[in-house]
């Protein structure tokens, strides 16, 4: 167990390797209450998350959810966000656990001016991932609602083993799979929450489901090439070198740090990128990127890849060293390792993940 967000987490309960194989070959099931869950109401909710985030909006329809960031003035990401979308009026914005104060103030500071009301019911309000190939198969066992029907990145109410919950098709793993939220299910309360739980693992059992806990959940995330806030991303970084470019949009005039971002695009001097070792070496974070002597970038993220069975790494390199396939050299514990700048996933996306190709 630790401490992470103010919440007592497992870190395993059978250890990262295995349930890490488990999301990628059948099914996990993660709690993630310890996010950050902020409410957005009123006659003006879509006119000020339009203000309040960089990405185009306008497509966005009911039902659905889109990935975004927070930035400052100064094109700094705030934190990346999931946004669920209910109707012109409601969303459900989804930050990490250690930004869940912070965000809600942030939105709190910027909503002058706009008929809106942003409300944290995080401690009101159960989440859990349940990821990987078969996690379909495990939740239509108690889920009221067709999953097949639910598109990536929709949402929709369901009830769960009797439990009124919004279920997404969204996760953190790279995987196919589903995020469950629990409604008026406080901490001093959580037995709505348990039932769900306890259901979910009783029908995946014969799936092969099993808990997991944040050390597999942090191992998924980086193969997958997903960015882990305060580590990876944080407001010294802009979506530009993080690569997440593809989330801003210029067609809009107005929103916060709009001028800072188009300079930012103009002005990228290194990238997010992974990193392959060739053969020996576990990188981690803050290790020295080095190529012919000189130091060209720095680790943020660093672990032992399950499924390719070496060290891998989240790193921002030099613009000019960033090419796939570029060979450098990593600073591990004063010995300089082999690696190789890898596209994310760095596992082969035709075995796993979303893309795969099944039999």
């Amino acid at each position: 167990m630790t401490v992470f967000g103010g919440f007592e987490m497992p870190l395993w309960y059978r250890g990262i390797s295995e349930e890490h194989m488990a999301v990628r070959n059948r099914a996990g099931l993660f709690d993630v209450t310890h996010m950050g869950r902020l409410e957005i109401v009123g006659k003006d909710a879509s006119k000020f998350l339009d203000f309040i985030l960089p990405s185009d909006l306008s497509k966005i329809q009911n039902g659905r959810e889109f990935y975004s960031t927070i930035c400052t003035e100064n094109a700094g990401i705030v934190d990346d966000t999931m946004t669920f979308r209910f109707d012109e009026h409601r969303y459900i914005m989804v930050g990490n656990a250690v930004n869940r104060e912070k965000d809600f103030q942030w939105l709190k500071k910027n909503s002058g001016g706009f008929e809106v009301e942003v409300n944290d019911f995080s401690d009101k309000i159960a989440m859990f991932a349940l990821q990987g190939p078969r996690a379909q198969t495990v939740l239509q066992k108690s889920c009221s609602s067709p999953l097949s029907q639910l598109k990536r990145f929709a949402h929709s109410s369901a009830s769960i083993a009797g439990v009124d919950c919004i279920v997404s098709r969204t996760g953190y793993t790279g995987e196919d799979g589903f995020e469950i939220m629990i409604p008026n299910c406080s901490l001093d309360d959580p037995s709505k929450a348990e039932r769900v739980w306890q259901t979910i693992l009783s029908d995946g059992e014969a799936e092969g489901l099993i808990p997991c806990g944040l050390g597999a959940r942090d191992t998924l995330r980086l193969e997958a090439g997903y960015s882990l806030f305060g580590q990876d991303i944080d407001e010294s970084t802009n979506p530009f070198e993080a690569d997440l470019g593809r989330l801003i949009s210029f067609d809009k005039v107005d929103y916060v740090g709009r001028g800072s971002l188009l300079l930012a695009k103009e002005q990228v001097r290194r990238i997010r990128t992974g990193l392959v070792m060739k053969n020996e070496g576990i990188p981690r974070s803050g290790c020295e990127v080095v190529k012919s002597d000189a130091p060209v970038g720095r680790v943020t993220s660093g672990t032992f890849s399950p499924i390719l069975r070496k060290g891998v790494a989240m790193a921002y390199i030099s613009t000019e060293f960033s090419e796939q396939g570029t060979e450098l050299m990593v600073s591990i514990r004063g010995r300089l390792h082999e690696a190789k700048i890898t596209k994310f996933p760095l596992y082969d996306p035709s075995a796993y993940g979303l893309k795969r190709v099944k039999a």
